[in-house]
């Protein structure tokens, strides 16, 4: 097989690259710190069929999407993401579909000296399997140990590495020992690109029934910011009415002044124990309304099959 020039390879990347760029209109912005090619090979066979995996150096790929911003200026967005070991993972199917597979590809790798701990790692309380020559070395980690049936045994959980900090020579020294292979390895993704929006991936996280949630609790901001203020607003104005009507309500329940909403009001006063026979009595027929209305539920969901049967049989 005869080795492409630089020139030549440069060249097919950037086309190759802007193929992508054209033909897949979401991708992920990923991280590939710490994945060997081994598994990187992996990666490419579990996502076949669901998304292209194209990696490249950043200063190509920022000459290649500045040279195809004039047909398409939202790519614009992704240059500030190109810093670091990155690369693109390009799909067309749903990005949730895409995300598991990409997390799901993952190395256990032990601990070195030197890299940056990705999660905390503890050890628990357990007999080591290791021979009393080694306390001291345990001492010199501040770990407390007793010998047991001719082995070194760790008394208490200990926190030996935390997020974020460097793994010492004597941490990684110990975890290799005790044949403790604490991380994992896989590429990580750093930002979703779509539609010419590049946004978080903890975005796709967010269902229908949160915004619904969210919605509903800046409408009630609203409501309460304009009836403190008193400044009419769709969101205040049935309230406004609620409360005026309540008003009113209480002013004829205190004097004679009477109207048809009020009569059953002043009546319940009059004779408390109508309001506990009333209350009585709608209870039964609130759970009948349900009722009827799950059962006309189910009848439409079979008629809804029956017309699929009816049609495709």
């Amino acid at each position: 097989m005869v080795r492409e020039d630089k020139a030549t390879w440069k060249s097919n990347y950037f086309v190759r690259l802007i193929e992508n760029l054209n033909e897949y209109p979401k991708c992920f912005i990923v991280g590939v710190d710490n994945v060997g090619s081994k598994q990187m090979q992996a990666i490419r066979s579990s996502l076949r069929g669901h998304g292209v995996v194209l990696m490249g150096k950043n200063t190509m790929i920022r000459k290649a999407i500045r040279g195809h911003m004039e047909n398409d200026p939202g790519l614009e967005k992704l240059l500030p993401h190109m810093k670091g070991n990155v690369g693109f993972v390009f799909t067309k199917g749903e990005l949730l579909e895409v995300r598991e597979k990409i997390l799901a590809n993952k190395v256990a790798a032990p601990a070195k000296a030197g890299a940056l701990a990705p999660i905390d790692v503890f050890i628990d309380s357990v007999n080591t399997g290791l021979g009393p020559e080694k306390t001291s070395f345990f001492q010199a980690l501040s770990i407390a140990t007793k010998i047991a049936r001719g082995t070194i045994e760790i008394l208490n959980k200990v926190h030996l590495i935390k997020l974020g900090e460097k793994v010492g020579a004597s941490e990684a020294t110990l975890l290799q020992m005790l044949k403790i292979y604490p991380f994992s390895y896989g590429l990580q993704i750093r930002q979703v690109y779509e539609a010419g929006s590049v946004f978080h991936p903890s975005i796709l996280d967010i269902t229908d029934e949160d915004i619904h949630v969210k919605f509903i609790e800046g409408v009630a901001n609203v409501a309460a910011l304009c009836l403190q203020i008193g400044y009419p607003t769709p969101a205040s104005v049935p309230h406004s009415i609620v409360n005026g009507f309540k008003n009113i309500l209480a002013i004829a329940v205190a004097t004679e002044i009477t109207f048809a909403q009020a009569e059953q009001a002043k009546a319940f006063l009059a004779d408390p124990s109508a309001f506990l026979a009333a209350a009585a009595a709608s209870a039964p027929v609130a759970e009948k309304k349900e009722e009827v209305a799950a059962k006309k539920e189910e009848s439409e969901e079979e008629s809804d099959d029956d017309m699929g049967f009816g049609l495709f049989d």
